[in-house]
């Protein structure tokens, strides 16, 4: 019995001293410029900055030789500006960005041609079949981004059945841009007015006009008329960068199917369109 202690006592010695210089001989020193960052950063975890919380951000930004790429969208310029003395770098004035709905799909537009009885999820309807129009590209109604958005930025409007971005609230964390199978949603510059082509249609234009009225058929009309170079065409699909956009509107008057849109200041995404809308799904 003295025999097992002592054997079991040299054992639990010689694991502890081996622990120890282990851990000595891998012990990394972190910089405690790490802590500081966090400090200053929202703590919301949301990984719109596109890394996994606010601690690995506050790693990526002590590892980095500029903040040029850099950006915490909840805290945005004003939270950069705190972190950047610590780091003794200077902080560059980045443009917001919001959240933007490209579908102009509502059910007066984009006709249901059928009826579907199972889960809630725009993933699991993507995942099954093409949806309960004809449009294979356009939003599934059952509000998979609202649900992903922590912020309350996203409300599913509940005749068109399309989501409504508040501009007031988005703090363009990039949740809901995950969140969509058909990939509808995108960030784009928080310019105003916000002028995007609202339509993921990439069928050619008869077809596409079928499934929805105000689909984009792909003319190029908008492509040539731009003075500022900022559309361009591809798959059928007209597509307006918003670094390049000047807001002028020439495509918008153009637009032969209306599919062009323009969200102003002081009204949310699709804001214009829901007021135009009276059928119901």
């Amino acid at each position: 019995m003295v025999t097992s202690i002592i054997i079991l006592s040299l054992i639990g010695l010689i694991s502890a001293t081996l622990l120890y210089f282990i851990s000595r001989k891998f012990h990394v020193e972190e910089d405690m410029r790490i802590d500081e960052i966090e400090s200053v950063l929202p703590g919301a975890n949301c990984g719109g900055c596109g890394y996994a919380g606010c601690r690995n951000f506050a790693e990526q930004c002590v590892k980095a030789t500029s903040l040029d790429n850099l950006l915490c969208p909840v805290g945005g310029n004003a939270v950069m500006k705190k972190i950047a003395p610590i780091l003794g770098m200077e902080a560059v004035e980045q443009a917001p960005r919001i959240a933007v709905v490209r579908c102009n799909g509502t059910c007066e537009n984009r006709p249901h041609t059928s009826h579907y009885e199972g889960a809630h999820s725009c993933a699991v309807i993507a995942a099954l079949y093409s949806g309960e129009s004809n449009c294979n590209y356009g939003c599934l109604g059952e509000g998979d981004c609202a649900a992903a958005c922590d912020f309350g930025g996203i409300t599913m409007d509940p005749v068109t059945r399309l989501p409504r971005i508040n501009p007031d609230i988005c703090i363009a964390c990039g949740s809901c841009v995950k969140a969509c199978p058909r990939n509808i949603i995108e960030l784009r510059k928080k310019q105003e007015p916000r002028i995007y082509v609202a339509c993921n249609n990439r069928d050619k234009g008869i077809i596409a006009r079928k499934a929805c009225t105000v689909a984009c058929i792909g003319c190029g009309k908008c492509a040539k008329n731009c003075p500022s170079g900022a559309i361009t065409l591809t798959d059928n699909l007209a597509y307006i960068d918003s670094n390049l956009c000047t807001s002028c509107r020439t495509c918008v008057e153009g637009c032969p199917t209306h599919a062009i849109q323009v969200a102003e200041a002081d009204e949310n995404e699709n804001s214009s369109i829901n007021e135009k809308e009276s059928a119901t799904c």
